[in-house]
């Protein structure tokens, strides 16, 4: 059974019946309106409470909370680790948790969003489904794309990481490069998808991208239901995902799942901070607005989920903060030499910031953190390799191995 019951516009809370694929309000130019979908809930939590303390399998162990109509398309999405890191808690003086995305599918948390996405798309028909993304979301989709055996044309700025580029390639999809940033790659996408009847998935603009994401948020919730930490931080490109981590914790607590909520910190890269500087306008933090950054994943200058982002951020008592690339690198760097988890920029962000909060005393000693990290730094292995000395060649002898300390 589909939960569905509604599509709301974020702007103006016209409500809209869910029987066609609208994405936005008609009411508001470009895709100002973008829709937040509601849902009647009256028997979810029977299907989840039952279950609280089992292993998740993956995201369709909340199919009963999904809007697919049944359908459900798997490729493994989801079900991923809590892990513990306790040396960077004993470093930071905080208890911190990783919520690491990395084991899905694709390697990032978009496989979340392309397993909602892909699954509505196969059931009303859909012969073609596109993207505009910055990478991590074209190579998810293209991956849905190559299971369900619909045709994928994915739209990306012209500078993509090689890694980024090539995945989606591998699994049969068109690629196409767009001169100029992501907004370009955005509105080229949007416009041949109304000119040619594409399923447009990018999630800047369809409603459903949110709800397979907010699966972050339900696993949280029942990972985390002993002990709901203090702090969820999310690194912040176009705003969705902290939006829909909030939206599913937040379900849980509305469902009586658990009793309390974390509050959000949202993290942005000095170069693309505008969710940052829209919800923290009064932050001693100078921003460049020439700056540029090496985290592509979160290099959105023009956010279209900035409000979604904002309510939540709002909702939950939250904070962000806007960090510069070099502390993003020596937090990737961080990541690796004291936790064994090797993560892209984007999702290293996550520390960065923290680091930052804990500096501003916003994070007090003791609190308990979860950082979410959304992908793997084998997408982006150019910018690791400025962080770390070069491969040592040596002579086939043992004498030329140095003793170890």
């Amino acid at each position: 059974m589909n939960p569905t019951i509604a599509l709301e516009c974020t702007l103006c809370g016209r409500v809209f019946v869910p029987d066609t694929e609208r994405h936005v309000c008609p009411d508001h130019d470009g895709v100002g309106g973008i829709l937040d979908v509601q849902y009647d809930q009256a028997g979810a939590r029977d299907a989840v409470v039952d279950r609280l303390d089992d292993p998740i399998a993956d995201l369709w162990d909340l199919a009963p909370l999904l809007p697919t109509d049944g359908n459900a398309i798997d490729l493994g999405a989801g079900g991923t680790p809590l892990l513990s890191a306790p040396t960077l808690s004993d470093q930071l003086g905080v208890t911190v948790h990783l919520k690491d995305e990395r084991g899905n599918p694709t390697g990032s948390i978009k496989d979340r969003a392309s397993a909602v996405l892909a699954s509505r798309a196969l059931a009303s028909d859909q012969s073609v489904i596109t993207c505009a993304s910055t990478g991590n979301a074209a190579a998810s989709l293209a991956g849905y794309a190559a299971r369900t055996g619909l045709d994928c044309c994915i739209f990306v700025p012209a500078d993509v990481p090689e890694g980024k580029a090539v995945q989606p390639l591998v699994y049969g999809a068109d690629v196409y490069a767009v001169d100029g940033d992501y907004d370009d790659a955005f509105s080229l996408c949007r416009a041949v998808s109304e000119q040619r009847n594409w399923y447009d998935c990018s999630a800047a603009v369809n409603p459903y991208a949110v709800e397979g994401l907010r699966t972050v948020g339900h696993e949280l919730a029942r990972q985390t239901h002993e002990t709901v930490p203090d702090w969820v931080v999310y690194p912040m490109g176009n705003g969705c995902g902290l939006a829909a981590t909030w939206k599913g914790f937040d379900e849980f607590v509305n469902l009586g799942i658990v009793d309390d909520r974390p509050r959000m910190l949202g993290v942005q890269a000095d170069g693309a901070s505008a969710i940052h500087e829209q919800f923290s306008p009064d932050s001693d933090e100078a921003t460049d607005p020439n700056a540029t950054t090496q985290a592509d994943s979160i290099d959105v200058r023009k956010p279209h989920n900035a409000r979604k982002a904002c309510r939540a951020l709002d909702a939950s008592d939250g904070a962000t903060v806007a960090v510069s690339d070099d502390e993003i690198l020596d937090a990737e760097r961080t990541l690796g030499r004291t936790e064994g988890v090797y993560a892209e920029p984007a999702s290293a962000a996550t520390l960065a910031g923290l680091q930052r909060a804990v500096d501003q005393g916003l994070v007090a000693p003791g609190d308990h953190i979860v950082l979410v990290v959304t992908g793997t730094g084998l997408k982006d292995t150019a910018s690791a390799r400025t962080l770390v000395d070069g491969v040592e060649h040596v002579p086939h002898s043992p004498d030329a191995i140095p003793e170890r300390e």
